[in-house]
């Protein structure tokens, strides 16, 4: 899972921290230099999401389904590995409950990939052009969405935080009262207020933790997220170059379709990251020999 603008926005889609450490006293920070400092941390991260392209790292999922006294009902355990695939994102399952797939399950993820290999080596420059164009569309709007956060919201700088030995502004944001949104998308805003980390030397989001503060419906009542919903966003410096996902961690009150009510824990780490060269081959698993 790369962490997108959109998601790590629309993780204001989805309280503050209590119960954190406090940060040091606030430095002089006006409400509209920190509404600056929003827009420019999603220039910054759109430029970062190109450099995400070149990695490939170990995503580790585990999902639990709670009961109506937040007992645990069920554990789910999912390791993937990601990668980037003629610019698209691609996730291919090694691991189920931290065992090994069987020789079957391995082979159809193998299986999986270079079907996407083939496609994408086969597309015509029509097919090609069209879908980068449609990218494209995909990241302006996820520009357009986050300028929209910068005036959603009432910020206050709550201090400087220290974060894996980097300072942090430490950046509540409130919904603001009378916001009107200009996009679609955008509207969900004043149901979500969030506190934010934000590094001071390279001005990117490093933490994100998001409270959702009424209930927020997708479609027409397909499914509602409750208030009380929570996510938490981090991410981490790679090789001076590049921001890439940490952690992140969901709990969430679902209604699907008005006929139940879903307890969700999601919780995924995220480890060994390696620089993906274009010229990387895709090896089965059974191919792979032991280093010597």
């Amino acid at each position: 899972m790369r962490i997108k603008p959109t998601l790590a926005l629309l993780a204001l889609a989805c309280s503050f921290a209590l119960g954190q450490n406090s940060p040091a006293p606030a430095t002089s920070l006006s409400e509209e230099q920190i509404r600056e400092l929003i827009r420019q941390t999603a220039e910054k991260d759109m430029e970062n999401d190109k450099r995400q392209r070149d990695y490939t790292y170990i995503q580790r999922e585990e999902e639990s389904k709670l009961d109506g006294k937040g007992q645990v009902k069920s554990t789910e355990i999912k390791t993937s590995e990601i990668m980037e695939l003629y610019g698209e994102q691609v996730e291919r399952l090694i691991a189920k409950d931290d065992k090994p797939l069987s020789d079957k399950d391995a082979k159809k993820e193998e299986e999986k990939i270079q079907k996407l290999i083939d496609k994408r080596k086969n597309e015509s420059p029509e097919d090609r052009k069209k879908r980068e164009e449609k990218e494209e569309k995909e990241r302006e709007q996820s520009r357009q969405f986050v300028r929209e956060v910068a005036d959603a919201y009432n910020f206050k700088l709550a201090g400087i935080e220290s974060l894996a030995g980097r300072d942090t502004y430490v950046i509540d944001g409130e919904p603001r009262p009378g916001y009107q949104a200009h996009l679609k998308e955008a509207k969900i805003l004043p149901k979500f207020r969030f506190r934010a980390w934000i590094d001071k030397g390279e001005s990117q989001w490093k933490k994100l933790d998001i409270q959702c503060i009424d209930t927020v419906s997708f479609g027409l009542f397909l499914a509602r997220i409750h208030k009380g919903s929570r996510i938490l966003i981090e991410q981490t410096r790679v090789n001076d170059e590049v921001w890439l996902p940490q952690h992140v961690a969901v709990k969430v009150d679902v209604r699907v379709a008005l006929l139940k009510d879903f307890d969700i824990e999601d919780d995924l780490t995220f480890r060994d990251y390696k620089k993906f060269r274009t010229d990387t081959k895709i090896v089965p698993i059974g191919e792979v020999q032991p280093p010597h």
